[in-house]
């Protein structure tokens, strides 16, 4: 059994695999693994978490179980995903682990690996370290047990590694800001890094109290910081997820500008031209003709950050993302950063003189429908033949304006129905219309 998902191990604090018993259990065998890899020196891994109340005890857990392997442990506290990342390489630690469930509810924890460079860990240390959970904890000799450290300027270093991404000669003083930081992982660092590149910043959702992370706010309930962002007068806003991979803006009229607004701007108007852009199956379709149009190379991935990594890597490009705010930008950065991408966004809003509004303004989105069709018991529908041809059917109404898109979720027993297209009554009927023939056809299957 692989306790590994496509973004670590995640699940309800206090179920396996997130109990403090597993995760002592964990942070040894990675101790281990990592100690075998290690052939002159102790290895130092940082440990960092985002702001749930859970984070507090698998942190002791995992910091006791990697010590127990001879693990030095540096402690970086509450930071973002991306900061832990970039850590592991500033302090030349071995790997870093992060502790947090990103824009999940509070009672969700998840444990991350990087690797020393900063990556996502390779496969085969991930199966390294589930074959070695299948041993018991053995320690022979208390000579060589690890120790932890504080790392107390964890904060500063990265928020001087994010401005070092913004042009020296650039400043944010002629821009109001609001920020909305979820109650997470960016509450002290993210409002920090605008602040002192010149911004005038309102801070929003920035007391977390260890239950509040995600709770109506963040960049997956925009709307506080859209009604925000029309309350303060001010240039654009901001929000990050729990643990700040993810970021959506709002332009000053109040208009959500979402991930594929920013690839937009970021392969459209930028000083330098991308030599492309990597998308995912949810990106939109006038995203994807706009690419077209300024022609920019553009290819979808399949959902999540591990695959636009690798469809990045394949082409040699460095921009990506999706639809959710997860952009990455691997000339800066060797994960996805909202921050960093911020940033970038930013750099273009004073290069070109422009508003946020002004550098979307182009981009009108395609409406697009989803609907989730949750099973009792999980299907295939493209082994039943009369959904396939009515999954036919509707792509032939929609070529050349719009797109169809069935997925099974892989995490519970749902389908997933995503149809978009230029008029929003044609998109919303085709997509419940299928719905319904799926739930139908389980219905009277079950």
């Amino acid at each position: 059994m692989s306790y590994f998902g496509t973004d670590g191990i995640r699940g309800k604090f206090g179920q396996l695999p997130i109990t403090p018993e597993f995760a002592l259990k964990l942070g040894f065998a990675a101790g281990t693994i990592l100690k075998q890899q290690s052939f002159n020196h102790k290895p130092v891994v940082v440990l960092g978490k985002d702001t749930r109340l859970s984070g507090y005890i698998l942190e002791s857990a995992l910091q006791s179980g990697l010590n127990a392997a001879g693990v030095y442990v540096h402690l970086l506290g509450p930071l973002p995903t991306p900061a832990i990342a970039h850590l592991t390489r500033a302090l030349h630690a071995d790997a870093g682990i992060v502790i947090s469930a990103s824009h999940n509810p509070y009672f969700d924890n998840g444990i991350k690996f990087f690797s020393a460079e900063g990556k996502k860990l390779p496969d085969s240390l991930q199966n390294a370290i589930n074959e070695e959970l299948k041993k018991e904890i053995l320690i022979e000799n208390t000579a060589d047990l690890g120790k932890s450290v504080r790392v107390k300027d964890a904060n500063g270093r990265y928020i001087e590694f994010c401005k070092s991404t913004f042009p020296y000669h650039y400043d944010l003083r002629n821009l109001k800001i609001v920020v909305d930081c979820a109650n997470g992982a960016a509450y002290n660092v993210g409002p920090a890094v605008f602040r002192e590149l010149g911004a005038k910043v309102v801070t929003i959702y920035n007391e977390p109290n260890g239950l509040n992370i995600n709770e109506n706010c963040g960049s997956t309930h925009p709307q506080a910081l859209q009604k925000a962002v029309l309350e303060h007068q001010a240039d654009l806003g901001v929000a990050f997820d729990g643990d700040a991979d993810r970021v959506v803006l709002v332009d000053h009229q109040g208009n959500l500008i979402d991930g594929d607004h920013i690839l937009y701007i970021l392969a459209t108007k930028a000083k330098k031209k991308p030599l492309g852009i990597v998308g995912t199956v949810m990106s939109n379709m006038a995203f994807e003709l706009a690419l077209k149009q300024a022609e920019v190379p553009f290819v979808r991935a399949n959902v999540g950050d591990r695959y636009v990594l690798q469809a990045l890597a394949e082409k040699q490009w460095s921009i990506g993302g999706e639809p959710s705010g997860h952009i990455l930008t691997l000339d800066k950065s060797t994960t996805g950063d909202a921050i960093i991408a911020t940033l970038q966004v930013l750099t273009v809003m004073v290069y070109q003189q422009k508003s946020l509004h002004e550098l979307t303004s182009e981009l009108k989105l395609f409406p697009q429908i989803l609907v989730n069709v949750r099973l009792e018991k999980m299907i295939d529908p493209f082994a039943v033949p009369h959904l396939v041809e009515a999954f036919k059917n509707a792509e032939k109404q929609l070529e050349g304006r719009g797109r169809l898109l069935i997925r099974k979720s892989g995490t519970e027993p749902m389908i997933r129905v995503m149809v978009e297209g230029e008029h929003a009554s044609e998109v919303q009927a085709l997509a419940n219309d299928l719905a319904d023939l799926i739930r139908k056809h389980a219905e009277e299957n079950a």
